[in-house]
């Protein structure tokens, strides 16, 4: 009779052990992370649409953002014509908060025009960002949209 009970008991011990152990803890670097999320709208009208660029972001200290008007820490170039535009990202955490921040940046460029003199063209931006302390993130690609004439 014991020897049946045997295999229940174990599996009870284990499982119970099992559920002791604690979930691993991710964490981030001081230097920010940014992901490319996406750009509509995916065919714009030349030097006439905005662009609507979405990122996610994580900052491991969570100094990521400017409240000084002066200072721009977001970088998007065009990859066509390797030009950088800059913006400023407005502080997203207190000061001096270590810790770790995550969401969404929307990123509008007013209009684009066509590089090549083709009727229509299709372009990427690149796009990183720097945090409070000067670290920056990883370069992003956005996905490839249209602009027509």
């Amino acid at each position: 009779m014991k020897t049946r009970y045997f295999p229940a008991l174990y599996l009870l011990i284990a499982l119970s052990f099992q559920s002791c152990k604690k979930d691993k803890e991710i964490t981030y670097g001081d230097a920010p992370e940014i992901a490319f999320v996406s750009i509509s709208p995916q065919s714009v009208m030349e030097l006439q649409d905005s662009i609507t660029i979405v990122i996610s972001y994580v900052d491991g200290d969570g100094d990521l953002g400017e409240n000084n008007a002066n200072i721009n820490n977001l970088f998007v170039t065009d990859t066509r014509i390797n030009i950088t535009y800059p913006f400023r990202v407005q502080q997203l955490g207190p000061d001096n908060p270590d810790i770790t921040i995550k969401g969404k940046i929307n990123i509008v460029l007013k209009n684009t025009g066509i590089t090549d003199g083709s009727a229509q063209q299709s372009v990427t931006y690149a796009l990183f960002i720097k945090d409070r302390a000067g670290h920056q993130s990883n370069t992003i690609t956005t996905g490839a949209i249209m602009v027509h004439k």
